[in-house]
C-alpha cells in the first residue's frame, strides 16, 4: 500500500502569515479568541451585530500592535455573511481560517415550553449561521488554486450531556458536533480541516443566567473537578492550535474544555 505524507510543518504554534475570521467577536469567547489569533500572529476580522463592540475590539487588538477588521453583521443571514468574506478578501486578500463562533441563546426555561420565535432565532443564528458561513469560507478557498485552510466550529458541553433549561440551545450544539464530523469528512482532500471546540461553562455574559445565579452556579461548581468555573482566555488557547499548521493532522475532532465536568 502507498503512502503519502504532507511536507511536516514547523511544530510552532503561530498564525502568522494567516487571515481568520471570527463571528461573535465582540464580547465572551469570541473576543479572546480574535485576541489570542492577533496575538499568535494572524489578521482577524471581527464579526458581531454592535459595530461600536467591534471597533472595542478591533482597537485593543491594534494598540497591541496586531491587525483587525471589524465588519458589523448578522451571522444567521447568508447575504450578509457573503458580504463579510467579500470585504475581508478585498482589503486583506484572502480568508484562512474561520472562527464560527456567534451564537444565541434567547430561553432559558422547559425544553418543550420554548416559544416557536425563539426555537427559530436559535436555530437560525446557532446552526444555519455556521453553515451559511463555512459555505462562504469554503468557496473563497476553492477558488485559491492549491489553497489549504481550517475551519473550527465553538460548540458546547450543552451538545454532549442533557442540556436542562437550555434544551434547544444544546440541541443545536449538538448538531454543531454533527455537521463538524461531516465536513471534516467531506472536505478532507481539499485540504481543509475543520474541527470543533467544546466548553463548559465560562464565566461571560452569555451564560450569565447560570453563572451569575449562586444557586445554579453552585450546582455547577460542585459537578466540576476543578472547582470552579472558566473564563475565555482559556478557551482561546486552544482554538489557536487548532487553526494553527501544528493542528495539520487533526480533523473532525471535538476537544471538550470544561474543566472536568463532563467526566462523569
Amino acid at each position: 500500500m502507498s503512502q503519502t505524507t504532507e511536507p511536516g510543518p514547523s511544530s510552532e504554534i503561530h498564525l502568522r502569515d494567516k487571515v481568520v475570521v471570527v463571528t461573535g467577536a465582540s464580547r465572551g469567547i469570541g473576543e479572546a479568541i480574535a485576541r489570542a489569533c492577533a496575538a499568535a500572529g494572524a489578521a482577524v476580522v471581527l464579526s458581531a451585530r454592535k459595530q461600536p463592540d467591534l471597533d472595542r475590539v478591533a482597537a485593543g487588538i491594534r494598540e497591541a500592535g496586531g491587525t483587525a477588521l471589524a465588519v458589523s453583521g448578522h451571522a444567521g443571514r447568508a447575504d450578509e455573511l457573503a458580504a463579510l468574506f467579500a470585504r475581508a478578501t478585498a482589503e486583506l486578500g484572502r480568508v484562512d481560517c474561520l472562527v464560527n463562533n456567534a451564537a444565541t441563546n434567547p430561553y432559558f426555561g422547559p425544553l418543550l415550553d420554548c416559544s416557536e420565535a425563539a426555537f427559530e432565532k436559535t436555530f437560525e443564528t446557532n446552526l444555519r449561521g455556521y453553515w451559511h458561513a463555512s459555505r462562504a469560507f469554503v468557496q473563497g478557498l476553492r477558488e485559491r488554486t492549491g489553497a489549504r485552510g481550517a475551519i473550527l466550529n465553538v460548540a458546547s458541553v450543552a451538545g454532549i450531556r442533557a442540556a436542562p433549561m437550555q434544551g434547544v440551545y444544546g440541541m443545536t450544539k449538538a448538531a454543531i458536533l454533527s455537521m463538524t464530523q461531516t465536513l471534516a469528512f467531506e472536505l478532507a482532500s481539499s485540504g481543509v480541516r475543520v474541527n470543533a471546540l467544546a466548553p463548559g461553562f465560562v464565566d461571560t455574559k452569555f451564560a450569565a443566567a447560570i453563572v451569575q445565579n449562586p444557586m445554579l452556579r453552585d450546582q455547577v461548581v460542585n459537578r466540576t473537578p476543578m472547582g470552579r468555573v472558566g473564563v475565555p482566555h482559556e478557551i482561546a488557547g486552544a482554538a489557536v492550535y487548532l487553526l494553527s499548521d501544528a493542528a495539520s493532522y487533526m480533523t473532525g475532532q471535538t476537544v471538550v474544555i470544561d474543566g472536568g465536568l463532563t467526566l462523569f
